[in-house]
């Protein structure tokens, strides 16, 4: 080995500039590169984009897009003027619709909901983790726990209200065709437990995030409106993106959106008029019942949507996470404390060790028995999430400005499963000890147990003190988790039919409400069958599924185009222009002085150096920093 002091090479993964070593081993003096001209000795074309460039000047047209706007409010007002004239009809349509696409295409929501989950984690633990969403330097335009508030409430609220006792109580009785589990057994809670968690965790809010990403990407990095349409410009070409192809792509956002919300709102019309009835302050759950409580709900999120995010949202969001927080407390107390506390281990650990055969259930695993479960329970789920992805991923987009992709996506799937978990073990495991004890959750019909899924939570709450009052508490909750919800759907539909404006005019808001609570109405009345209301849940859940399947291929292509504009991001060219700069300063040292004689410095632009830090090549531990 050489007694001489082993010799230095310097270099600046910044700026791309390197210096040769002199006879003393230390690197010669460079000029800095003038600014926005590439570095001596490097191509111009690696390093163009390493700063976030401004944002694209694309236009943004004042007023309503006819063509979108017509288009979507044409088929709307057809389809409530044959649900309204002609419920029959509508109602065999509807049915022969879904066992078509339950019969040919089941498989490509299974599959699409998982290919979901896999590409979301891939994101935020690639090296496209630490792109932020907005310019670099940018910080967060709400505070996490507004954040996780809004997100929260506007994702799943109505939802955890329907389905909060309903789910696993009804996979308690009657666990999924061959899962070969007898129901009302030890067994069965465990079944139940990680069923209702695959429904209601990790992959619908991987669905969310899918479009929520890509549209604050495509919206605040680089400067597009707020479109879906705009998300494919790099895989589109920017004038397709804005013409015929972006329209439809819009056009169907639009749909799947109005489908979406106003499953969500006759989900809330059945429960609350499942609740007057229990209450003795209607005489039945009827047809003209549920239209006026939809009539009282639309008027309300239309009133929420038009007076803006800050004012109407934020607020609702905060107000009903208090009340549902001091709901489920109440349960927790008065309820079955130590079961409900046993719960959460043994749903984690039922569902990370059913997750594979929970993932891959198709009709093909039960023929005809599986094929029902299905289209009732995951497919109408993963439909269901699907047709909400346009208005709550735009949604969570307009509120996530500022984080990473790897903030983003770590609180949009951990923050809200983990409510999720607690909400069901609580109000989950609350009705399924009051089935165990006193056998009144679930009635016979035909000789079958069933569960009635709009008045279950009411039921339960019966066995608890004070039930008028938590009963009447439960409905206010549902009226503002849907409200709060479905205001943002609202704008969103405006938003999509005004070229991607942030605030869409008031008239195009109150249309897209109003035209919610009519599909709605028709929703119901189309999946009732000789007028009987308890059957109107088949209608929401029929026609969400064959509305959400174009939806479902777009979601698929626009994985493609997000992650072809994420490979120019300036954070990834920085990156890769480090390691490529440290590769030859190795590669070249390594050549001309050999290993003994030779040690690697990387240090930003002008930074001092009176003693940095030394990594001998052959160690291969060298630190690369980049100015962001």
């Amino acid at each position: 080995m050489s007694d001489q002091p082993p010799r230095t090479v310097t270099t600046n993964p910044t700026d791309g500039t390197s210096a040769k070593p002199d006879s003393t081993g230390s690197p010669a003096p460079q000029a800095p590169a003038s600014d926005g001209a590439p570095a001596p000795g490097h191509d111009h074309e690696l390093l163009t984009g390493l700063t976030n460039p401004l944002p694209e000047s694309q236009p943004r047209r004042p007023g309503v897009d006819r063509i979108t706007f017509g288009t979507t409010a044409a088929i709307a007002l057809g389809f409530v003027v044959w649900g309204f004239v002609g419920t029959s009809s509508l109602s065999t349509a509807s049915s022969s619709a879904l066992d078509w696409v339950m019969t040919n295409a089941g498989w490509s929501f299974v599959l699409m909901a998982s290919m979901f989950v896999v590409f979301v984690l891939w994101l935020a633990a690639s090296k496209y983790g630490e792109i932020p969403l907005g310019s670099d330097r940018e910080e967060p335009e709400f505070s996490t726990r507004s954040w996780i508030a809004m997100m929260f409430s506007a994702g799943m609220g109505i939802g955890l209200m329907f389905y909060g006792t309903a789910e696993p109580l009804s996979h308690y009785i009657a666990p999924p065709p061959r899962s070969g589990v007898t129901g009302q057994q030890p067994e069965a809670v465990q079944i139940a437990m990680a069923t209702t968690l695959f429904h209601w965790s990790l992959h619908p809010w991987a669905i969310y995030a899918v479009v929520g990403v890509a549209i604050a990407y495509s919206t605040f990095r680089k400067g597009r409106s707020q479109l879906i349409s705009s998300v494919f410009a790099p895989l589109l070409g920017r004038h397709r993106a804005t013409g015929p192809i972006g329209r439809v792509i819009d056009i169907l956002a639009i749909f799947a959106t109005l489908f979406g919300s106003a499953a969500s709102l006759g989900l809330g019309a059945l429960q609350i008029g499942a609740g007057l009835e229990l209450n003795g302050w209607a005489a039945g759950v009827t047809a003209p019942l549920l239209v006026g409580i939809i009539a009282v709900l639309t008027v309300c999120f239309i009133a929420s949507a038009v007076s803006g995010i800050a004012r109407g949202v934020e607020m609702l969001s905060n107000v009903n996470m208090v009340l549902a927080l001091l709901l489920a407390v109440f349960v927790f107390l008065v309820g079955p404390t130590l079961f409900i506390l046993d719960l959460p281990p043994n749903a984690l650990g039922s569902y990370a060790d059913q997750l594979a055969r929970m993932a891959a259930r198709s009709d093909a695993s039960g023929l005809e028995p599986m094929k029902a479960w299905l289209s009732s329970w995951t497919v109408f789920y993963w439909a269901w999430w699907i047709s909400w992805t346009p208005f709550v991923g735009m949604f969570i987009a307009r509120i996530s400005r500022g984080r990473t992709i790897r903030q983003f996506v770590t609180g949009v799937l951990l923050v809200p499963s983990l409510v999720s978990l607690v909400w069901f073990a609580i109000f989950g495991g609350a009705a399924i000890d009051a089935q165990r004890t006193h056998q009144d959750m679930a009635s016979s019909v035909d000789g079958v147990l069933t569960v009635d899924t709009n008045a279950s939570l009411f039921q339960l709450l019966n066995h608890y003190p004070f039930a008028g009052v938590t009963t009447v508490l439960v409905m206010i909750l549902v009226a503002i988790f849907f409200v709060s919800g479905a205001d943002a759907a609202s704008i969103v539909m405006g938003t999509l039919s005004e070229y991607g404006t942030i605030e869409p005019t008031r008239k195009t808001v109150v249309f897209w409400g109003a035209a919610t609570g009519a599909v709605a109405a028709v929703m119901l009345l189309a999946g009732s069958i000789a007028g009987d209301m308890k059957e109107a849940l088949n209608g929401l859940q029929s026609m969400t599924i064959v509305s959400a399947l174009p939806f479902g291929i777009v979601m698929a292509a626009l994985c493609v185009a997000l992650v072809k504009d994420l490979r120019t991001d300036p954070v990834v060219r920085r990156a890769d222009l480090a390691t490529r700069l440290v590769n030859e300063a190795v590669v070249k040292g390594i050549t001309d002085n050999g290993h003994d004689d030779l040690e690697i410095v990387v240090r930003p632009v002008g930074e001092p150096d009176p003693e940095p830090t030394r990594t001998r090549v052959w160690d291969r531990l060298i630190k690369t920093y980049t100015r962001s």
